[in-house]
């Protein structure tokens, strides 16, 4: 099944508060490149998350006092919200197949969250 280029996700967790809230509404975009930063919508652990890109593929990045290098087509991500998260700290670096698309904008946010 082919990605369409706009696709939509609602938050459900706290792992990225401040910057996404659960029941925040996002808009994505079928991923072109995918940068430092991006916020992406991702399928592991059997299920999608929403996270902060921190590694790029080739990257070497620390990780419980050792050093991972990224392979080719890894990511490393992580949510803002390290306490709340589930994230490549525990389930390892993620592929780039995985990805369901990157956050463009959030287009229905709760009362008070209008950005």
């Amino acid at each position: 099944m082919a990605l369409l280029p706009l696709q939509r996700y609602k938050v459900e967790g706290a792992s990225m508060e401040p910057a996404l809230k659960r029941g925040d509404r996002l808009l994505l975009w079928k991923p072109g490149a995918v940068r430092r930063s991006d916020i992406i919508v991702f399928s592991a652990t059997g299920r999608e998350m929403v996270k902060r890109v921190v590694g790029l593929p080739g990257e070497t990045l620390w990780q419980r006092e050792q050093e991972v290098t990224l392979g080719k087509d890894e990511y490393f991500v992580a949510g803002d919200n390290p306490s709340e998260s589930t994230d490549s700290r525990s389930f390892g670096p993620i592929r780039r197949s995985q990805i369901r698309g990157r956050v463009l904008l959030r287009y229905l946010p709760r009362p008070g969250r209008v950005r």
